[in-house]
């Protein structure tokens, strides 16, 4: 059966919703002057808008060749679906990880059906279109995609010249063309408060920041972050040496939290006054002050300097070091009676000097809003650090060039991300997000979630990571490195709470947990479709998906149950369930009894390329779903 047929026969067909753009249908309801022979009359828009009609004012963005066919890239459906992949998968019944291996995409539309507004944080580290990384257009571009794509009036000449611009080396428009409907699907999955990060050097950092105004607006602009990425850079030019990465972020939507740094420490005693503040009264309460000089009577008076007097207005009893009595001073104080009381009530500790100076020094300091620079003082390594841990991990094997540090990701995304959200990264690489969180949870006790997206990029054979995959019976490809790292750093992070928790000194105390360190991997492959011979017969093409691997591609168009979870099999390669939703594939092995009973308990979704019109699904049409 196709979708048609079962929409002819009254079926509710999931994945042929309507995809009429929401936008023009919204100017057609409320301003329908705008549309006019179904074209779009910019100057009555602008006016609409209030904006300025005359066309000798020019607008402000970044135009390249290929927007329109990149953003028709953007709106395209994929051919693809998951196949779930046991063998190399870790924990499967009880991760809530996820790894995608393929074309990103495609993985991200995949991803969109169910994550549309859940992924609080993103971040991705793209090829940078420099002469190293080799960088070439890997979308699908001739004659036929740019017709799908509604650029059907494209010349000869102008198809040459976008094939041109997209294959030619460090290509500003291929790299363009190629990151634009990656970071449209990126807005679409971020939540309302979600927060991406996208690491880049000088090559494109220009392009992306005017890319990323147009697609997450100007205004959700966070800001760029400096990244002291090598100590020792190599001398690649007779200009400079670049030691320097960005890291530029955005908002999903206006959001007046703050970003959280790292937490502020004092190595000396914080001052009690401001120059520029106003002449006040405190009372310090009796024991409050730790007074250093050895007397047992302070009198009143002013003490201090001649820069920086501080007036005593009563005598203080000293005992033990402390006042016995309640002080009171008077002096250009940085804090009101209120706010002296609660951090006195928080453990803040008045030092009193010699001199007669009032100092203070908090039992805690909150956490600063992080510096634009990003460096070791603020706990964060160097490129060369990861190379070499990573190295380490793999047995000293170097499996990967100039990776992204683990404290690096964990910096990031501890800015806004609590302890039960999920990152995404759609450019995993060799892992480094995914062990971030591990990490990141193993140290605070969190239940963070990690999805990353790898594409099967073939390693060249002269690179060490190879001859690792080979002799390691892995396939030489980048996503081999991706799930052997997570699954060696899981490893790693699950012993080091082990031998902390057998420490003497912890025994009879509560101890670590070891947090999820498994994912579940699935592949891309291409999804069932109709072909249609010479003779205008009809035939389906079918994978070799397995029926749990159908079941999570309906899972995953239904969107309403997590991917993440484990199915419940009721009836072996035909029924399973999750909570009171119901998942069918071959449908025309079940028996009339068993379906009936499944259509009593909950919500039935059926798998369309598994399903055939018989009498029985005939008779619960009103109750089931159909699922392509």
């Amino acid at each position: 059966m196709n979708k048609e047929e079962f929409i002819q026969e009254g079926f509710t067909v999931v994945g042929t919703e309507n995809n009429e753009n929401k936008l023009l249908c919204f100017l057609k309801e409320h301003y329908p002057s705008v549309i006019k022979d179904n074209e779009i009359d910019l100057n009555e828009l602008k006016a609409i808008a209030g904006l300025p009609i005359d066309e000798k004012v020019n607008g402000y963005g970044l135009s390249f060749v290929g927007r329109n066919f990149a953003r028709g890239k953007y709106a395209q459906k994929t051919t693809k679906e998951l196949k779930i992949k046991t063998s190399i998968s870790k924990n499967i019944d009880t991760t809530q990880n996820l790894l995608l291996k393929g074309d990103n995409l495609d993985s991200l539309k995949i991803l969109k059906n169910h994550y549309t507004g859940k992924i609080k944080c993103i971040y991705i580290d793209p090829p940078y279109n420099t002469a190293n990384d080799e960088f070439v257009y890997p979308d699908k571009f001739d004659k036929e995609e740019t017709e799908v794509l509604g650029l059907a009036n494209l010349s000869d000449d102008d198809f040459a010249r976008m094939d041109f611009s997209f294959r030619t080396k460090k290509s500003h428009n291929g790299w363009l063309s190629f990151m634009y409907p990656r970071l449209l699907l990126a807005r679409d999955l971020l939540s309302d408060d979600g927060v991406i990060f996208i690491s880049i050097d000088d090559n494109e950092q220009a392009n992306l920041k005017l890319l990323c105004d147009d697609v997450f607006g100007e205004e959700n602009f966070c800001g760029q972050w400096n990244w002291f990425k090598s100590a020792t850079p190599p001398n690649l030019s007779k200009k400079i040496k670049k030691n320097i990465e960005y890291i530029l972020c955005y908002q999903k939507g206006g959001n007046n939290d703050y970003f959280k740094g790292i937490i502020k420490t004092s190595k000396s005693d914080d001052p009690f006054t401001k120059p520029q503040n106003t002449i006040k009264e405190l009372k310090f309460p009796v024991g409050s002050i730790n007074i250093k000089d050895k007397k047992t009577l302070i009198p009143k008076g002013i003490y201090g300097t001649d820069k920086y007097p501080n007036e005593l207005l009563n005598d203080i009893e000293v005992e033990n070091g402390k006042n016995k009595n309640v002080a009171i001073f008077k002096n250009k104080f940085i804090w009101l009676q209120e706010k002296l009381n609660e951090e006195i009530q928080n453990g803040t500790v008045i030092n009193l000097s010699s001199n007669g100076i009032l100092s203070y020094k908090k039992a805690e300091y909150g956490e600063e809003v992080p510096p634009n620079l990003i460096d070791e003082k603020v706990n964060v390594d160097t490129t060369e650090n990861a190379g070499n841990d990573l190295t380490e991990l793999f047995d000293y094997h170097k499996v990967f060039d100039y990776p992204k540090p683990v404290s690096l990701v964990k910096y990031l995304i501890n800015f806004l991300v609590n302890d039960n959200e999920i990152i995404l990264d759609f450019f995993a690489g060799s892992g480094t997000t995914g062990h971030a969180v591990m990490q990141l949870n193993a140290e605070d006790g969190g239940n963070r979630k990690f999805i990353l997206c790898q594409i099967d990029e073939p390693i060249k054979k002269d690179k060490p990571a190879y001859k690792f995959c080979v002799d390691n019976n892995l396939p030489p490809v980048i996503s081999s490195i991706t799930i052997e790292r997570l699954k060696r750093a899981g490893e790693k992070i699950a012993k080091e709470i082990e031998i902390q928790n057998a420490q003497p000194c912890l025994l009879g105390k509560d101890i670590k947990q070891v947090p999820d360190i498994g994912f579940k991997v699935f592949d891309s492959v291409e999804a069932p479709k109709l072909e249609v011979d010479e003779k205008g017969q009809i035939s389906i093409l079918f994978n070799d998906n397995d029926t749990l691997s159908r079941i999570y591609n309906m899972i995953f168009t239904v969107g309403l149950d997590e991917p993440t979870q484990i199915p419940e099999e009721v009836i072996k390669d035909c029924i399973y369930k999750i909570g009171n939703h119901y998942y069918i594939t071959n449908s025309e092995k079940i028996k009339k009894d068993d379906f009936a009973e499944t259509i009593k308990n909950g919500k039935v979704f059926i798998d369309g390329w598994t399903a055939s019109l018989n009498g029985t699904l005939q008779n619960y049409k009103e109750d089931v779903k159909i699922v392509f």
